[in-house]
């Protein structure tokens, strides 16, 4: 290789591959611009550094002199910005120095070279090469690409739905949402597009998003293993570096900058049974009346493309489904919720008034040349809606009043949006998109287009199913998706490696901003054994999703179809998520409140813990319970590592110290399960569906610590806005254990909401034997002997009824 610089092109050649790179030249120009800054290169390479927080800051490089209109579908509007402690900038004689409160940036003089470091002076994040580019000479523009150097110990988490190990260094990504039917570990890419990564080095983390839609790829230390790169095939080098020094902090920052979601309907927490197809009217009833039947609690059933006229959008098959009001009302009132199945392909005919509208307003995407886009799906020869155009958007939404108003389906579930064409893959990169304004090819809308698909749905169901809130679920998205729509993961397979990948990647997707997803439980290609079948909903009852779906020409798959022992085993696990809702909802607001993701993998309770950086399986939902699933077939336990801190394992009282491996005895009746010491859980008595029962009596699990623990439970309707107007409740329970002394403390931040109960049921879990009363508030002492229990192992617990409005309960 030799440098070459001709005319202030700083360019590189490598021969060997036939390709040149170019670099940023020598700044000759700066200026500041509130909280951003501008800097010019002698070769009119710009970049812009623009702080956001303290701990976010934009980098965003041009190559020819000019900005394009600065324009995104992944960011929140308005654009999260919060005051800055601390901005200063100073011009050095090699670089210039930025500082916030937190971060410490040194951009070089020559190409731009930027180094990040915390307030100690560590080094964060490197760059190697920096920013470079080349031409992109089949497509023009550019190909942009960053790279960084690796840090002692690096490891890298996130990106969304990839299947592979959790910390990803040693491999390489690509960005290309697909469809991908049976993928496998080492399958990608595959459905999701989300370029965002996590890194941890010496125990501080911080986070790179990396907003560029064109097709793209991530490096981590795979092709040399002292440098982590990422680049794309067209777009504008554009990143933001987020800092924690938690990983909880980084993605906390990255969905508070890409969006939270609104509430889900409590209801959409709850069970869900799918399959391609449940059809005619009677086989639906028919699977409906075997959840009741059974006693398993369940709320939604699917309808998959079978339900529609030909495969024709916003249809019913008349012959299958002759009176889809009457079901879905009659559905309703047996606490059934229905949710549809769209998908994007509008066949083609003339006399279908779908098509018909969108073809007369044109609305469907284009070729270069300027005939339709035309590729085969279900229905056959089929054109394709343009999301990326507003007034399809609107359109869009409306054609859901149908369904959603009139008919009274509860939920929308948009597949085969990456978007996938039979055959082909997807659309050829010539199709033409409007994007907002922003006219493009495909190469730049393909990773955003069921994204917009999902966002249409959402404002279309939103719209018509006021006063409830709405819920949608979509295959495929961006960065940001989450403002719109649950995800799940695909078109998985009925094995026990899919088991062990589910858990993956609901880990991963959670951690990259994504939190309401899960898997097809089961498997959704062949046929899972009971004993398979029995572990994937242990697992499955702890993702935000909860859903069952399956392939029609692969068996059945209800949770009945395995014989009794299995029935019995899918029931207890059903309930016990039933009884978690509370705990599950809670968690579902603080996602929504400070983004903090709801499943977080085991480094995320114990960055400081060296030996949580590998292991996958362990995993936490919201702040107190850490469960871990039975990937091996016809095991009866297993070997797992718990993090800092005491634990209680959940079916027998047993408690352990953190930071050690232990075996948990786990026969098919139970998961790993433990219960942070210290915690408050809220369950729910069992339902059939949500809104079943009255809820009479809130039960709280106290469990006790030798020290201090914080518990919160949020409450309101659990569907409707009136949350939106102050109509909630944010209770903070506060366990402290000292001197033979245990305090319950409850504090009320917000009380504007008036639950169904009056009472609470206090569960107390390995209360010491020396402590034998209590005093409630300011009442005199109560003998604990009256209300002593035993579990089912022979260990005491003590049960006591108080009222909700109690402030602090002494147990002595």
């Amino acid at each position: 290789m030799a440098n070459d610089i001709n005319d202030n092109n700083y360019m590189l050649n490598d021969l060997a591959n036939k390709r040149e790179e170019f670099y940023p030249g020598e700044v000759i120009q700066h200026e500041e611009q509130g909280d951003a800054f501008l800097f010019t290169c002698d070769n009119d390479v710009l970049l812009k550094v623009h702080v956001l927080t303290d701990e976010i800051i934009r980098f965003r490089f041009s190559t020819e002199g000019r900005f394009e209109d600065d324009f995104s579908y992944a960011l929140s509007q308005p654009l999260y910005n919060k005051p800055k402690e601390e901005l200063d900038f100073q011009d050095r004689d090699t670089h210039f120095r930025i500082s916030t409160s937190k971060l410490t940036c040194l951009i070089h003089k020559q190409r731009l070279l930027v180094r990040i470091l915390d307030k100690a002076g560590n080094i964060l994040c490197e760059d190697e090469k920096g920013f470079h580019w080349e031409w992109n000479k089949g497509s023009g523009g550019d190909i942009v690409k960053m790279s960084k150097q690796v840090q002692s110990s690096e490891h890298y988490y996130g990106l969304g739905d990839k299947s592979y190990n959790l910390d990803l260094r040693g491999r390489r990504f690509t960005l290309w949402g697909s469809d991908t039917y049976g993928y496998g570990k080492d399958t990608d890419p595959l459905y999701k597009n989300i370029p965002f990564y996590i890194s941890l080095q010496r125990k501080v983390a911080y986070g790179i998003f990396f907003d560029n839609t064109f097709q793209s790829f991530f490096d981590f230390a795979h092709e040399r293993n002292n440098v982590t790169s990422f680049w794309s095939m067209g777009g504008e080098m554009n990143y933001y570096f987020i800092y924690g020094p938690e990983l909880l902090n980084v993605t906390q920052e990255y969905t508070h900058l890409t969006g939270k979601p609104e509430l889900p309907p409590l209801w959409a927490l709850g069970f869900h049974q799918c399959k391609w197809s449940y059809y005619p009217e009677d086989k639906v009833r028919e699977i409906t009346d075997g959840f009741r039947k059974n006693k398993i609690p369940c709320d939604a059933i699917y309808l998959d493309i079978d339900y529609m006229d030909g495969f024709r959008c916003f249809t019913w098959n008349k012959k299958y489904f002759p009176d889809p009001k009457k079901m879905v009302k009659e559905l309703y009132e047996d606490g059934f919720k229905t949710v549809v199945i769209i998908d994007p392909g509008i066949k083609i005919d003339k006399n279908y008034s779908v098509y018909k509208e969108a073809y007369e307003n044109d609305y469907f995407c284009r070729r270069a040349d300027g005939p339709l886009m035309k590729g085969s799906v279900w229905p056959g020869l089929c054109n394709f809606p343009d999301f990326t155009k507003p007034v399809v958007r609107e359109w869009w939404k409306d054609l859901f009043k149908g369904l959603i108003e009139e008919d009274g389906i509860r939920g929308v579930w948009n597949d085969m949006n990456e978007p996938a064409v039979f055959e082909e893959g997807t659309f050829p990169p010539d199709v033409r998109h409007d994007y907002d304004g922003h006219p493009c090819s495909h190469r730049k809308a393909h990773n955003i287009y069921g994204m917009q698909m999902a966002r249409a749905t959402y404002h279309g169901v939103k719209k018509f199913a006021k006063p409830n809130r709405p819920f949608v679920i979509t295959r495929s998205g961006y960065s940001g998706l989450q403002r719109y729509t649950s995800v799940w993961t695909g078109d998985n397979v009925a094995s026990w490696d899919h088991l062990t990948i589910a858990n993956i990647q609901c880990q991963r997707l959670s951690v990259s901003g994504v939190s309401f997803t899960g898997s097809d439980i089961g498997g959704f290609i062949e046929t899972p054994t009971g004993e398979l079948f029995i572990r994937w909903i242990q697992l499955g009852i702890f993702h935000p999703f909860c859903r069952v779906h399956s392939s029609g020409d692969h068996g059945d798959q209800e949770p009945w179809s395995f014989g009794d022992k299995y029935t019995d085993l899918a029931r207890k696990f059903i309930e016990l998520r039933y009884q978690l809702l509370p705990y599950i909802y809670t968690a579902f607001w603080q996602y929504v409140d400070q983004g903090t993701p709801m499943l977080r993998p085991l480094c995320y309770l114990g960055q400081k813990d060296s030996e949580t950086y590998y292991r996958s399986d362990e995993f936490a939902l919201g702040d107190h319970i850490l469960a871990c699933p039975i990937t091996q077939e016809k095991s009866d336990g297993r070997w797992l590592y718990l993090p800092t801190g005491q634990w209680y394992y959940y079916w027998t009282d047993d408690k352990f110290s953190g930071e050690e491996e232990v075996w948990a005895d786990a026969k098919l009746d139970r998961i790993p399960m433990y219960i942070r010491a210290g915690a408050v859980i809220p369950f729910y008595p069992v339902q059939q569906y949500v809104g079943e029962k009255t809820i009479e009596e809130l039960t709280l699990h106290v469990y006790y610590v030798n020290g201090e623990e914080t518990s919160m439970l949020y409450e309101d309707a659990g569907d409707g806005y009136g949350y939106e107007k102050g109509e909630k409740n944010i209770r903070k329970f506060i366990v402290e254990g000292i001197h033979n002394k245990l305090i319950v403390a409850q504090e009320v931040e917000i009380n504007n909401f008036a639950p169904s109960y009056q009472r609470y049921k206090l569960v107390l879990h390995g209360l010491p034997s020396s402590m034998n009363q209590f005093k409630l508030d300011d009442n005199e002492a109560v003998k604990l002997d009256s209300v002593t229990k035993t579990n089912e192992v022979g260990k005491n617990i003590y049960e006591i009824d108080v009222p909700c409005e109690f402030s602090k309960i002494e147990f002595s």
